[in-house]
């Protein structure tokens, strides 16, 4: 799989569940906003957190809530990297305040324009989403309090960059909070040379010691898992890409799947510069 090509699916797969407005999890079954809700609170979201979002806002693309491990404080700065439909951006923008900021990061110009939409529905002031790539912030250096991401560095195609990106913008003594999908073991080739696994948060998916050790070289400081969950594939995946896998698989091996399923985990990773 060439690079380019990896970033141009991921950002039209992403921007065509930005329009259909279709979950990312769950893929045994057409989802519903309770089905979405529901997972979205298994993640660890709140219901009163839900509740206040702007109708939408919640395509249920996350594996975790960065913002409930961040302690956010009214008046920081905050940079969501891949902020999608705003979930994140809007739970975060609620914590800081009028005197504080959230500046939203994604590539896809149908999820910017989501959550745009979203912001002016939900009087957010103090969020702005800016189109890039998190492997080149259009963010200044030393700026920002905080930094959250949510299940998204597992699709970048250059990890080590993202976090070199992410020690840059950071001011001395920020931290990072992050949701992402990492692997306890080695996945079976077919998904790895896999274009659906990689859109689906699993292909692109790093070894949980290689994912902590790229962020220790850059310069982070006090790396730590918070917590560690198994995550089922077909949490992770679009209807239509999850269907794609076992369509495929079932041609080959139906038992990749459930040797898969052990080696995926949800992590919550906290780090300082």
């Amino acid at each position: 799989m060439q690079q380019i090509d990896i970033k141009t699916i991921v950002k039209e797969r992403y921007g065509k569940i930005a329009e259909t407005q279709s979950s990312c999890c769950g893929g045994g079954a057409k989802q519903t906003l309770v089905t979405i809700q529901q997972m979205s609170q298994a993640i660890g979201y709140t219901q009163q957190e839900l509740i206040h979002l702007p109708e939408g806002a919640n395509l249920g693309l996350g594996c975790g809530n960065p913002t409930a491990l961040a302690s956010l404080k009214v008046g920081e700065t905050v940079l969501d990297l891949g902020s999608g439909a705003g979930i994140d951006c809007f739970l975060a923008a609620r914590a800081v305040g009028e005197t504080g900021r959230v500046i939203g990061i994604d590539m896809t110009p149908e999820m910017l324009a989501s959550a745009r939409q979203y912001a002016k529905q939900g009087n957010y002031h103090n969020v702005e989403f800016r189109q890039g790539d998190i492997e080149a912030l259009p963010v200044e250096d030393n700026s920002i309090d905080v930094i959250i991401s949510n299940c998204v560095i597992n699709l970048a195609t250059d990890k080590t960059t993202v976090f070199r990106e992410a020690l840059r913008v950071l001011k001395t003594g920020g931290r990072l909070l992050i949701s992402d999908i990492v692997l306890l073991k080695p996945l079976p080739s077919v998904l790895v040379k896999s274009i659906s696994a990689y859109v689906g948060c699993v292909a692109g998916a790093l070894p949980k010691t290689e994912y902590l050790d790229i962020m220790a070289r850059v310069g982070f400081q006090a790396v730590k898992v918070i917590e560690e969950t198994p995550y089922p594939l077909e949490m992770l995946c679009h209807e239509d890409v999850y269907r794609e896998l076992v369509d495929g698989l079932n041609n080959t091996d139906p038992t990749i799947l459930t040797e898969a399923a052990t080696a995926i985990a949800s992590v919550k990773i906290e780090a300082f510069k």
